[in-house]
């Protein structure tokens, strides 16, 4: 943070600039998928299907926290980078202090709320008694001792994107990802502590992911709109109508991914925890894919929104461009990656026939639709950069929740266990298509306003 990016924004090459600002965050969200996904690694070499099951079925409640640093990261940082390119730095730093303040005190009371009512929502989630006191375990170190740091990394990592500073948001990111694979195998093996081990480490690792921003804004204070400051705090200006509105899609989006979990795992649950354990490996590895792609729409977003706010239409319309292009090739060399290695990656994780079978079975499915998922992705990203509302919200309802849900009963009574995956691909199809529905009349008003300026 020595400088501020107005030359980034404005006069960079684009792709120099959707490089500069992509790679960082495309690497944090894989480091962060790593984690993720070495948690499960980590309890898979356990061997006991138990665990690796308790720990798919407690993601949905601890993946709600990201949808919370979504609302206001993402919301917040849409504001931000607007207000930075019409040049009011005072209402930049009032929507930053509404977003830290606002996010901290959401996952306070979500932490807290989670883990009373615990006894209700676990059963519903698809536990059992071989499953019930794992994810009890988990969600009380991950979401009410964990879940304010957790929020305020990634909260944080938005923000700091906004002002330009890709690079230094994702180190944190990273920071705290490696530390939590540091500590898995120490926790969860010499000390003996199973999926608690994990729970605590990604526990831990947040904590000081959140520590590492706080002192960079700190020794950034003079340079930086974001602080910490009760005083700037607001809701005046219509700041939080706007954080709220452009954040909540992905907020939905969050909620629905855990709703459709919800009934997912209660669908692959019936037939036993191996499918579950194999289902959660193949998600947790199709993350990886994901990752890409939001980290490729979350790096890019300050740099449309600026040029948007800024009336630069052409930079912005050929930073849209390039990335599409590169978000589309990278999803598509990921398909086929996982496609072709999906038993041996699945394999890696855990030594048991029947839980790999159903892993790769679910993996070689699920994978296919990584392209379509970048296009949706990068779409609703486009809109939130651009203050708009409905459309990232009906994209949003509809990728997860709206369409696969129905998708999985149906492919459940069709094919039974084999068929449920395949729920997934056809409802992010039809999302892909839609969007694109969406985004080309949107398309040609923004070519049109240009030629007119």
């Amino acid at each position: 943070m020595k400088t501020d990016n107005t030359d980034l924004f404005e006069n960079m090459p684009v792709p120099k600039a959707v490089i500069t600002l992509v790679i960082p965050t495309v690497i944090s969200q894989i480091i962060t998928v790593i984690y993720n996904m070495a948690d499960t690694f980590f309890i898979g070499q356990m061997n006991d299907p138990n665990q690796v099951a308790a720990a798919t079925l407690a993601l949905p409640p601890f993946v709600m926290l990201t949808g919370i640093a979504n609302l206001f990261g993402i919301g917040g940082s849409s504001l931000i980078s607007r207000s930075l390119g019409m040049g009011d730095r005072e209402k930049a730093k009032k929507c930053a202090a509404f977003s830290i303040w606002s996010a901290a005190a959401v996952a306070l009371v979500y932490g807290v709320v989670m883990y009373l009512v615990r006894p209700v929502i676990f059963p519903l989630l698809g536990t059992d008694a071989n499953t019930y006191g794992f994810c009890s375990d988990y969600v009380l170190w991950t979401i009410t001792v964990g879940g304010i740091p957790t929020v305020l990394n990634a909260c944080l990592a938005h923000l700091v994107r906004a002002e330009g500073y890709s690079k230094e948001a994702s180190l944190g990111v990273a920071f705290g990802g490696i530390l939590n694979i540091i500590l898995d195998p120490v926790l969860i093996f010499p000390l003996k502590l199973g999926l608690t081990g994990a729970a605590i480490a990604t526990m831990l690792s947040n904590v000081n992911a959140m520590f590492y921003f706080i002192l960079l804004l700190h020794k950034n204070k003079e340079r930086t709109v974001i602080k910490f400051s009760v005083k700037s705090y607001t809701l005046q200006q219509g700041i939080p109508k706007e954080i709220l509105l452009v954040g909540f899609p992905s907020f939905v989006m969050m909620l629905m991914g855990v709703f459709s979990n919800v009934v997912l795992n209660k669908i692959v649950v019936s037939y036993s925890n191996q499918a579950i354990a194999g289902m959660g490996i193949a998600k947790k590895i199709d993350m990886l894919a994901f990752a890409i792609a939001n980290g490729m729409t979350q790096g890019v977003l300050p740099l449309i929104g600026y040029n948007y706010a800024a009336k630069n239409y052409s930079r912005m319309r050929s930073a849209i461009k390039t990335a599409f292009i590169y978000s589309v090739a990278v999803a598509s060399a990921g398909t086929i990656f996982l496609f072709t290695c999906a038993v041996p990656v699945v394999r890696g994780f855990i030594d048991d026939a029947e839980t790999v079978a159903y892993g790769q079975h679910f993996l070689r499915i699920i994978c296919i639709t990584c392209p379509a998922v970048s296009v949706t992705m990068m779409i609703i990203s486009i809109f939130q950069a651009t203050g708009q509302k409905t459309k990232p919200m009906i994209l949003s309802l509809l990728r997860k929740g709206g369409l696969d849900v129905p998708f999985m009963f149906i492919m459940n009574a069709v094919a039974g266990a084999d068929g449920i995956p395949w729920a997934t691909p056809i409802a992010d199809c039809i999302a892909a298509g839609l969007s694109i529905l969406l985004f080309v009349p949107y398309g040609k008003r923004l070519k049109e306003t240009m030629e007119n300026d």
